[in-house]
């Protein structure tokens, strides 16, 4: 459903760019070139997780591929955004950071004390609006009093993609980013994509809208299918060729989630680790240890 974002905007950076996102976390991580196995560990919140299963879902990063998380707190990573793109202007990098967050995220008092901080200081940030229509399920008519993100940076210039096209989310992305790098300060994109399923295993999905809405889009904008089809249609792959590819994808998640379920339950040991500059005393981990659930 937002697989092309994720795909789309990784086809027009380097390595050496900076992303920092909310929650929804997973496929970005995965698109950095992230090993599947650890994102999986992670879900399960297991020891061999990217975060040592101490993070889960909503904390996962990858320093060396320079995803620098998976934050909790709505709109709260915009902030760490701006830092991340302050970071490359003040060592002059030449690299940009960019900043997701989703539509009900948009409203948040952070963000726009973040535009004008970006906008003041030029920073290369590029702000990513994830616009799935229904943030955790409440219509941007409803939530939003002007619902034209990519509008809402003011001073900032703002683009609007259609982020169920892999292709339009790519050429879009590169337009942007050569703005950004060139030395014209932040710039925010909208990416219009849909949110097919709850936003939590406790949301059905269809208390907000009609089951007709969901499946006619998924019928008319689903971003893998319209893929698929350009594949087919120009004779880029075989149906044959595309099968091995789905049947190679399930496998290797199916051997993530094996590997992820050998890991174990994290270790006491860390629970003092990767969260202050300074490594803990040893004697906090041994009175930790001495605890018996």
């Amino acid at each position: 459903m937002q697989e092309a974002i994720a795909a789309g905007v990784e086809a027009a950076i380097t390595k050496k760019d900076m992303i920092v996102t909310a929650y929804r976390d997973h496929g970005l991580m995965v698109a950095r070139g992230s090993d599947p196995k650890g994102v999986i560990a992670e879900l399960m919140m297991m020891g061999n997780g990217c975060s040592k299963g101490k993070g889960g879902s909503m904390h996962m990063f990858d320093v060396p591929n320079n995803f620098w998380g998976g934050h909790g707190i709505v709109g709260a990573q915009t902030p760490l955004g701006a830092g991340l793109a302050f970071t490359q202007k003040y060592n002059n990098t030449g690299h940009v950071a960019f900043t997701f967050y989703g539509d009900g995220a948009a409203n948040q008092g952070q963000l726009f004390e973040v535009y004008n901080m970006a906008q003041l200081w030029k920073l290369p940030c590029i702000f990513v609006c994830e616009n799935n229509q229904y943030a955790m399920g409440t219509s941007v008519a409803r939530a939003s009093a002007h619902s034209q993100y990519f509008t809402r940076g003011h001073f900032i210039p703002g683009i609007k993609v259609d982020a169920m096209n892999v292709l339009a989310v790519k050429q879009a992305t590169k337009y942007v980013v050569d703005y950004v790098r060139a030395g014209n300060g932040p710039f925010v994109m909208e990416m219009n994509t849909y949110r097919y399923v709850g936003h939590s295993m406790s949301d059905p999905g269809t208390t907000y809208r009609t089951r007709d809405e969901v499946n006619a889009i998924r019928a008319e904008r689903d971003p893998i299918d319209k893929v698929k089809k350009w594949l087919l249609e120009f004779e880029w792959a075989t149906e044959e060729q595309l099968k091995e590819i789905d049947v190679a994808a399930r496998k290797e998640m199916d051997e993530a989630v094996e590997w992820a379920k050998a890991g174990g339950d994290p270790k006491m040991s860390e629970l003092f680790t990767d969260v202050y500059k300074e490594t803990v005393p040893v004697r906090h981990v041994e009175l930790v240890n001495s605890f018996k659930p």
